[in-house]
């Protein structure tokens, strides 16, 4: 359960927030009501995907796997840390803002 935040806040759960992004980066984000990044992420991560997948009949196609999983953790820890931020009311803004 998370802490008590400053009235008139939001509280977000940090560990939803994780669980959301393990299963889809920018999920996550999206939850935390970072609508921008959410999707940029998500986006992000199909390309990468769709280049691995295209790109498997060549070497730099399995190069790219470390991506995805670099991208994946990036996701879980920055809505994880994110629902924190929010919850004990510190300024978070949404990219391209």
């Amino acid at each position: 359960m998370a802490a008590p935040s400053p009235a008139g806040i939001k509280i977000k759960e940090p560990l939803l927030a994780l669980i959301l992004s393990f299963f889809l980066p920018g999920l996550g984000q999206i939850y935390n009501g970072q609508i921008k990044k959410g999707i940029i992420a998500i986006i992000g991560y199909a390309v990468v995907i769709f280049a691995m997948i295209v790109l498997s009949f060549f070497i730099i196609g399995i190069c790219l796997i470390p991506v995805i999983f670099i991208v994946w953790l990036w996701g879980m820890y920055d809505a994880y840390t994110t629902a924190n931020k929010i919850n004990r009311g510190e300024p978070v803004t949404d990219w391209l803002s």
